[in-house]
């Protein structure tokens, strides 16, 4: 595929998760991550990950910064920054090939689990979120992927979805920016020696997909329903999960 071309499929994956993340809450990485793990190579795929759900997370936060709670956040990010550590070195530890699995696999064993949980019981204490902060930077920084850990936790706290759904925009702010951080501090990833187009190149690309995908989402929120706009989410997180296993498990047999 040319970098035209990538880019094209890039931005369209971008423009997608964003607007089922400016209707539900959730959506860029779900979408996005598998994608350019497939056509980035997973490490740098992963980091361009990152950096999209900074910038769609700051755009849409704007939108609704009269519904986040702010109690919620502060009580979560703190172990947020500390788990992603560990899966920004996780990251620089392993092949192309294998950590091509390890995201694909996390994007579909965190789809089944989401989807397949029974109605959970009521942990309203503060170590569920602390928990669920720690588990999420830890997967947002290894794989692009936090909304399913942070669903859970939803449902244990029995968080109200409209408010839920606000805060996890500067949530996934903050995750992004603290996981691209460590990963360029600990060397985790290789910005030359990736695949497809350059970071100048895309980061552009990027931002104005957002905004776009925001201002569509804005529209599409008054008549879609959280839940189709959520399943959709899951669905193509589920078949670009099951993608870049597949491609993880060429490049190790290889």
């Amino acid at each position: 595929m040319t970098v035209l071309g990538m880019t094209a499929v890039i931005a369209a994956a971008v423009l997608i998760g964003t607007i089922l993340q400016r209707v539900s809450g959730t959506g860029v990485g779900l979408v996005v991550a598998p994608v350019l793990s497939i056509l980035l190579g997973p490490a740098f795929g992963v980091l361009v990950t990152n950096m999209t759900t900074f910038v769609s997370g700051c755009l849409i936060m704007i939108a609704v910064w009269s519904q986040v709670s702010w109690r919620h956040f502060w009580l979560i990010m703190p172990a947020a920054v500390i788990g992603a550590i560990p899966g920004a070195w996780l990251v620089g530890q392993l092949s192309a090939g294998w950590l091509s699995i390890i995201v694909g696999a996390i994007v579909v064993f965190a789809l089944l689990v989401t989807v397949t949980l029974p109605r959970l019981p009521h942990l309203p204490g503060r170590g569920a979120g602390l928990v669920a902060g720690a588990l999420g930077g830890f997967f947002n920084a290894a794989s692009g992927v936090a909304a399913p850990v942070m669903v859970i936790y939803s449902r244990l706290s029995r968080w109200d979805q409209r408010s839920f759904a606000a805060t996890l925009q500067p949530i996934f702010m903050t995750m992004g920016a603290v996981s691209v951080l460590a990963k360029l501090l600990l060397g985790s990833v290789d910005l030359n020696g990736h695949e497809g187009p350059s970071l100048g190149w895309l980061f552009p690309v990027i931002v104005m997909t957002v905004v776009l995908g925001i201002l569509v989402g804005t529209q599409l929120s008054k008549r879609v329903s959280i839940p189709a706009a959520r399943r959709l989410a899951m669905t193509l997180a589920g078949l670009g999960g099951a993608g870049a296993i597949i491609r993880g498990t060429l490049e190790v047999l290889a």
